[in-house]
């Protein structure tokens, strides 16, 4: 980006699973102490790997008609339900309130260590917003819980679509009123990148590619 193009940017969207959160490491961390807690005895890598897996074909049943629109707290409820049969862990292990708690790990997943601070940093400078597939309530929970600074949060909730739809990728300029090329996409997702160029949003692949950007 030349510096005309830095000073016409605005906003920077960012999505979040894996690109500001450490979700394998947070789901691996609380399905270890709830074993211990249950005595329950599995691989919790694998486990957090098996419910992460299972991820896009769900959401892609959302848009093939196979769903009705179903935010992602939900979908990870029946994703969790299916992982948890795979791996033999059964109704009597686990009572409803268990399951529901360890669903919502979503919620509590932690920050990679130099994500607060540069979003802070990037914050006196830009508006700084979510932009995922992650439904409000998870995504307003996980910012208190890690201390994400955003400026607001924006959902695919909010157009009732999932990425890759172009309406998620174009809520932030609609909403901000500004132009697409004033709107930065940050992902770890070469697919979630692609698919914002394709709708005229400038990216960015990460932190680091976005500080070489920017300059910051």
């Amino acid at each position: 980006m030349n510096q005309s193009q830095i000073d016409s940017l605005k906003l920077l969207a960012f999505d979040v699973f894996g690109t500001v959160v450490d979700w394998r490491s947070s789901v691996i961390a609380e399905g270890e102490q709830l074993g211990r807690a249950k005595g329950i005895r599995v691989d919790w890598a694998a486990f957090a790997d098996a419910w992460r897996a299972i991820y896009r074909p769900y959401v892609d049943k959302v848009p093939n008609g196979e769903l009705p629109w179903t935010k992602l707290d939900d979908l990870h409820r029946i994703m969790l339900a299916e992982t948890l049969k795979k791996f033999a862990i059964d109704d009597l292990s686990l009572s409803n309130d268990e399951r529901e708690h360890l669903n919502r790990v979503w919620h509590r997943l932690k920050p990679w260590p130099d994500s607060v601070p540069g979003l802070q940093r990037l914050k006196s400078r830009f508006v700084i917003t979510t932009l995922s597939n992650g439904n409000i309530s998870l995504l307003t929970n996980m910012a208190k819980h890690a201390g994400l600074p955003w400026d607001c949060i924006l959902s695919a909730e909010h157009v009732r679509r999932y990425k890759p739809a172009p309406e998620v990728y174009l809520l932030a300029p609609q909403l901000f009123d500004l132009k697409t090329e004033q709107v930065m996409m940050v992902a770890a997702h070469e697919h979630d990148l692609q698919s914002a160029q394709k709708h005229g949003l400038r990216t960015a692949y990460d932190f680091l590619d976005l500080a070489k950007q920017l300059g910051v």
